[in-house]
């Protein structure tokens, strides 16, 4: 998966995974009272064990999903923050954990082997659910729309300014103006093929040297937002930062990014054991979209929230669970 970002809850995650593989808990997490994802959906003398990687948006994901499944009945044990994407698969697939929430393109080209990722979201996720339900008996719960990929972010009122709404006007923009067309990437971004030379070839652009800055990816959003050393910069699609700082993603209109959209995954005898978890997770998935996770994330790496008071407050204002 892409760079994540890490909350000022990371150092204590930390150390919770190197003594016990992640922070684990055993049904004494946050209480959740029953919602409409409940009803009718009883998860009563149900243990199930939910993980999550190491980042803001995961560990918000990993809250949502254990206060949903308590909101149900069932008794929760938690392993949220475990250490870097290939970690959190390897608890899935050795029943660690019984499910965490997984990206389509992380899960295409590193975990099932693909070298090409598919540009249309939906051909990606019945791509990757099919394969991995296939090769590892891991069963793919309703995908998310939002996507957490790479993109190019501007200060909203530098990109009315310079009427600049998508990629390709970018791409003209840098050939006649470049010194209006100034960048800034870190330096994992500036070297993928999947990044900034891909980038500039999909478009047919380059941007001089002198217009193109290398920072450390957390610095790339202040530097946008207060235009200085650059205009544009890489950033991730549902990142807190985006509209904390009145930022506006350039449309990617030849969708040369790859798709990361946010599913559930399950181990496959979990799933079969518990039919209801379909019925709870698949509308919870629908209502996470790019807007809702950069709020929710902004709430903890902006504001400072606890990723659990996040969660709850989300759910309880969607009515998936009770007050």
């Amino acid at each position: 998966m892409l760079p994540g970002r890490r909350s000022p809850l990371i150092a204590v995650l930390s150390l919770c995974t190197l003594v016990t593989a992640g922070c684990f808990s055993s049904g004494g997490g946050a209480d959740a009272n029953e919602g409409s994802l409940a009803k009718g959906n009883s998860l009563e003398g149900v243990t199930l064990t939910v993980g999550s990687k190491e980042f803001t948006e995961q560990l918000i994901l990993c809250q949502i999903t254990a206060l949903t499944l308590r909101s149900a009945g069932a008794t929760v044990r938690e392993k949220c923050g475990l250490q870097g994407s290939n970690a959190t698969r390897a608890a899935l697939t050795s029943g660690s954990i019984d499910m965490y929430w997984e990206y389509t393109g992380t899960a295409w080209i590193n975990y099932l082997q693909n070298t090409e990722p598919i540009t249309d979201p939906a051909q990606q996720y019945q791509a990757a659910a099919q394969q991995d339900l296939a090769k590892n008996k891991v069963k793919w719960l309703a995908p998310a729309p939002a996507n957490n990929t790479y993109a190019i972010g501007v200060k909203t009122e530098a990109a009315q300014e310079l009427k600049i709404t998508n990629l390709s006007e970018y791409a003209k923009l840098a050939r006649s103006e470049p010194k209006k067309a100034s960048m800034c990437v870190a330096s994992e971004f500036a070297g993928r093929s999947d990044g900034w030379p891909g980038l500039q070839k999909a478009y047919g652009f380059t941007v001089p040297k002198a217009q193109l800055a290398t920072l450390a990816e957390g610095a790339i959003y202040n530097a946008v937002a207060k235009r200085d050393p650059c205009t544009f910069g890489e950033v991730t699609t549902t990142d807190g930062r985006v509209k904390a700082l009145g930022l506006t993603i350039v449309a990617d209109d030849k969708k040369f990014f790859p798709v990361y959209n946010p599913a559930l995954t399950v181990r496959e005898q979990v799933y079969k054991d518990n039919p209801p978890l379909e019925k709870i997770i698949n509308p919870l998935a629908a209502a996470l979209t790019d807007p809702v996770l950069q709020e929710l994330n902004g709430e903890v790496d902006v504001k400072g929230k606890e990723d659990v008071d996040v969660a709850q407050a989300w759910l309880q204002s969607k009515g998936f669970i009770g007050k």
